[in-house]
């Protein structure tokens, strides 16, 4: 509180003159700004207050009139009151909450039926509707896993559809750190195509025979039934069987020209090797494993993106889920959509009744069908191609797969 005065009118005439001068000021302009809740670019909101305000300051009043002691004043002559000033605008610059940074998802796939998910949440906008504009979702196209998981170890792509056998290697190679399986996508779509005159494994004896490359999911199935007939290989392409890795697309041609006598392949190629390469399925891979379930491709994503977003992962799977449900409840337009997506990709179509034949041998589902994964493991064991000291525990992680699922009222799946 300022100090009255009492030294009568001199004192009465500075008072005014001080009021004045307090009416005038910049601060009055500062005062308003504030009681209309604006605030500078450099200060932060802050979040509303649950208690009562702090009181306004109100001008100091006339001391000759408020004076409570000491003689009285005498009594100026009439003083016209300095006009106050016109209120300066309050200032208009206000911060906003920081706009959300944008997040690159870059995402792998195979142009293979048996990545339907991925091809039709790429080509119906599934992915990107679930993932929302904040989120640049980039894709990257591969013929076989190796090359896949050679991309997730350099930084190229943060997450892909992939079979098992190239994911237990990179989890392995990595020493668990590199890779975490977060849901399944497909059981089944790979099979043994051979020429009309082979008619048993002792048949392909000093024969070649192709998979798409060295230690993914189709060479590791051949290897372990050609172990199981009888019939050895080797890394080097030698042994009773040769087994030569090739691109699918090359594997067409050199089985029309006769240089191989047969491929382990997954859906659409082995169809594609019947129809159009004139070969007759000898194994179908389904029957080899109880209630022919087995995972031949799941998603898995970059330990290292999941631990620094997760909310983002979280998105992805939804679009995972919907993209899926689709498959499944659309499978006829779903054909159409995903023969698209691999012409897109590989700039040639397929005729449509190839992916039609090729659908029946597969079923979608966004459970791991983590106990056959141990199984595919063995097997890589048992054809020299895996550690037989390997154990996979902490390659899964499905916690945000059953948190969505729970959410939708389905079944949680199981990481063993």
């Amino acid at each position: 509180m300022k100090r009255p005065f009492r030294t009568g009118l001199v004192a009465g005439l500075l008072a005014l003159t001080l009021a004045g001068a307090a009416c005038g000021s910049g601060s009055s302009s500062d005062k308003s700004a504030k009681s209309a809740g604006a605030v500078t670019a450099s200060t932060a909101p802050v979040a509303p207050e649950t208690t009562a305000p702090a009181p306004v300051e109100t001008p100091a009043a006339d001391p000759a009139t408020t004076a409570t002691s000491g003689p009285a004043a005498a009594k100026p002559k009439p003083v016209a009151a300095p006009k106050p000033a016109a209120p300066k605008p309050a200032p208009t610059t206000t911060t906003t909450a920081k706009k959300a940074e944008k997040v690159t998802l870059r995402l792998g796939y195979f142009p293979n039926v048996t990545h339907a998910a991925a091809i039709a949440g790429v080509e119906k906008g599934i992915f990107a509707d679930k993932l929302g504009p904040d989120v640049d979702l980039k894709t990257a196209l591969f013929n076989a896993g190796g090359a896949a998981t050679e991309a997730l170890f350099s930084g190229a792509i943060d997450a892909t559809y992939i079979g098992p056998s190239p994911s237990i290697n990179a989890f392995v190679k990595s020493k668990g750190d590199a890779l975490r399986i977060i849901a399944g996508a497909t059981s089944g779509g790979a099979s043994l195509v051979v020429k009309p005159n082979i008619n048993s494994a002792a048949d392909l004896k000093g024969q070649k025979v192709a998979t798409p490359q060295l230690g993914n999911t189709q060479d590791v199935a051949a290897r372990a039934w050609f172990l199981s007939q009888g019939l050895k290989t080797d890394i080097q392409g030698g042994g009773d069987v040769k087994i030569v890795p090739q691109d699918n697309s090359q594997t067409l041609d050199t089985f029309k020209s006769g240089q191989i006598a047969g491929a382990w392949v997954p859906e659409p190629w082995a169809t594609r090797l019947v129809r159009e390469g004139g070969g007759k399925v000898l194994v179908d891979e389904r029957t080899l494993w109880p209630g022919q379930q087995f995972v031949s491709t799941q998603l898995i994503v970059s330990r290292t993106f999941l631990s620094a977003h997760p909310d983002v992962v979280e998105r992805l799977l939804q679009g995972h889920i919907a993209a899926t449900d689709y498959i499944n409840s659309n499978p006829v337009e779903a054909q159409d959509v995903v023969n698209a997506g691999i012409a897109k990709a590989t700039g040639q179509a397929m005729n449509l009744d190839t992916i039609k034949a090729s659908w029946g041998g597969m079923s979608f589902t966004v459970d791991p069908l983590a106990s056959t994964l141990n199984k595919e493991a063995n097997d890589a064991k048992s054809v020299g191609l895996l550690d037989g000291s390997v154990k996979l525990d902490g390659i899964y992680d499905l916690s945000i797969l059953n948190k969505l699922l729970a959410a939708a009222g389905k079944a949680p799946v199981a990481d063993h």
